[in-house]
C-alpha cells in the first residue's frame, strides 16, 4: 500500500484527467480544484486525570455551488489538511454523479479513539463542535460519520449546536441514532450501494454476479454490509479482511458470522470459518472476479495493481487506489467501477434523512431503500451511457466529466458575482 501518494494531489489529477473531455476554460476548471476554505483548529480539552491535551482538527469545505457543504467528519491518526481537503472534494463530485444537490466538505481530529474514554471523547467532539458552530448549520455545512465515528458522535455535535444556538435543528448533521431524527436504512446506506453497483456491473459486463467469487478488504461497516448484500445476490465471498489481516476460503465464508467474530474480538484473526489466513496484499491480488476495497485511500498502488487478478474493481472505499494504479488497471482492461458512484449510498440516504429533517416528517426504510436503487441505478446508466458515448478511456474519468458538467453547469446558472 503506498501511504506517500498526496490523496489531494490524486484529486487533482483526476479533475485534469477529465477535462480533455470538458468544454471549459483552464481557469474555471482551476477553480474547481481547491478547497473554498479550510478550518484548521486545535481543540484543548481537559482528559479524565485532569490533564489537558490538544488536539489538531480540520474542517473543508469545498464547493457549494449545487448546495450546502456536505460530508463527514473522522478520528484518526492520520487525519491530514490534504486529506480532508481531497476528501471533501471527492464529496462534491460524488454527489455530483448521482445528482443529489449538495456540495462537498470534510472534516476530521489527528486521535485515535482507542486510546480515550467515552467521557474524553464526548469532550473533545463537543470543542470541535463547538469551533464548527459558526461553519455548520442545515442550510450551510451538514456533517456526517466517518472513519471511527457514528451516531454517538453526531448526536453528540447536534445537541452542542442545538445548545448554543438555542434552536432545534436536527438537520445540522445526518447519521444520527433514529430517535434523535435518524433516518432508517441509514447504517447499511454505503454498503447497500456498492452491492447495487457490484450487480448492475456485472449485468453490464454480461456476466451474472450470482456465479462471482469476491474478495473484500477492509470489514468495517461498508465492507461487511457490501459483503453480506453480495453474498444475498449469491455471490461466494471468498475472502475479507481488516486491519489484523485476511481470512480465506475458496468455498465462501459465511458474512455475518465473520462479522460477528470481529464484533466479539476486535479483529478477523482466528475466525474458524476460513480455511486459511492471508496477508492484506495477499487478499487484494487473490483470484477472484471481483475485488471490494473497502478500507483507506491508496490501498492499491501500481506496483500492487499490476498482481490484481480479479476483472472487477468496486470501489467502497474513498480513493482506495492510486493514479498510478488507475492506469496499471485500465492498461489491463480490468473494469474499475469509482468511488463517487460506488459508495455513493452513505451521502445519498444521508440527503433523505435531511430532506426528512426538514419536512419533519419520516420516511419507511422500504421507501428508502427503494429510493436509494432509483438514484443509484439512474447514475449507473447516466455513467456509463457517457464512458461510451464519448470514447473516455475509463469509469472514473467518465464519473468526473458527468460530476464536473453537473457543477459547471450550477456555476453558469448562477451567473457571475463581484
Amino acid at each position: 500500500m503506498s501511504n506517500s501518494v498526496n490523496p489531494f494531489e490524486s484529486l487533482q489529477e483526476q479533475i485534469d484527467d477529465a477535462s480533455a473531455y470538458l468544454d471549459a476554460s483552464e481557469d474555471v476548471l482551476e477553480g474547481l480544484k481547491h478547497p473554498q476554505r479550510v478550518l484548521e483548529t486545535n481543540l484543548t480539552v481537559e482528559m479524565d486525570d485532569g490533564s489537558y491535551e490538544t488536539f489538531r482538527a480540520y474542517r473543508s469545505q469545498f464547493n457549494d455551488a449545487r448546495g450546502p457543504y456536505k460530508g463527514g467528519i473522522r478520528y484518526h491518526p492520520n487525519v491530514s489538511r490534504d486529506e480532508v481537503k481531497a476528501l471533501s472534494g471527492w464529496m462534491v463530485y460524488k454527489c455530483a454523479t448521482v445528482d443529489i444537490p449538495l456540495g462537498g466538505g470534510k472534516g476530521g481530529i489527528i486521535i485515535d479513539p482507542a486510546e480515550y474514554s467515552e467521557a474524553e471523547l464526548e469532550r473533545i467532539t463537543r470543542a470541535f463542535a463547538t469551533e464548527l458552530r459558526p461553519l455548520i448549520g442545515e442550510d450551510r455545512d451538514v456533517p456526517a460519520p466517518d472513519v471511527n465515528t457514528g451516531q454517538r458522535e453526531m448526536n453528540w455535535i447536534k445537541d452542542t449546536y442545538e445548545t448554543l444556538e438555542n434552536t432545534t435543528a436536527p438537520g445540522v448533521v445526518t447519521g444520527k441514532a433514529i430517535e434523535s431524527g435518524g433516518s432508517e436504512g441509514r447504517v447499511e446506506a454505503t454498503g447497500r450501494s456498492v452491492a447495487i453497483v457490484a450487480r448492475e456491473a456485472f449485468d453490464y459486463l454480461g456476466s451474472d454476479i450470482a456465479d462471482a467469487t469476491v474478495a473484500v478488504q477492509g470489514y468495517g461497516n461498508a465492507g461487511s454490509i457490501a459483503a453480506k448484500l453480495i453474498e444475498e445476490q449469491g455471490a461466494d465471498v471468498v475472502a475479507v479482511s481488516d486491519s489484523s489481516g485476511a481470512v480465506y476460503d475458496p468455498e465462501g465464508l459465511d458474512t455475518r458470522a465473520a462479522k460477528e467474530f470481529k464484533r466479539e474480538t476486535g479483529s478477523l484473526t482466528g475466525f474458524d470459518g476460513a480455511s486459511e489466513e492471508l496477508s492484506n496484499r495477499e487478499l487484494l491480488t487473490l483470484d477472484a472476479d471481483l475485488l471490494v476495497p473497502a478500507a483507506l485511500e491508496n490501498a492499491i498502488d501500481a506496483d500492487i495493481a499490476r498482481d490484481v487478478r480479479a476483472d472487477v474493481i468496486v470501489e467502497a472505499a474513498n480513493g482506495p487506489l492510486t493514479p498510478d494504479a488507475d492506469d496499471v488497471l485500465a492498461d489491463r482492461d480490468v473494469a474499475v467501477f469509482p468511488d463517487i458512484l460506488a459508495n455513493a449510498g452513505g451521502v445519498t440516504v444521508s440527503y433523505f434523512e435531511w430532506v426528512q429533517n426538514r419536512q419533519r416528517f419520516s420516511w419507511t426504510e422500504q421507501r428508502v431503500n427503494e429510493e436509494l436503487e432509483r438514484v443509484i441505478v439512474d447514475a449507473f446508466d447516466g455513467l456509463v451511457s457517457t464512458f461510451e458515448k464519448q470514447s473516455i478511456p475509463n469509469l472514473r474519468t467518465a464519473a468526473y466529466v458527468v460530476a464536473i458538467e453537473r457543477v459547471l453547469s450550477a456555476y453558469e446558472q448562477g451567473g457571475r458575482w463581484p
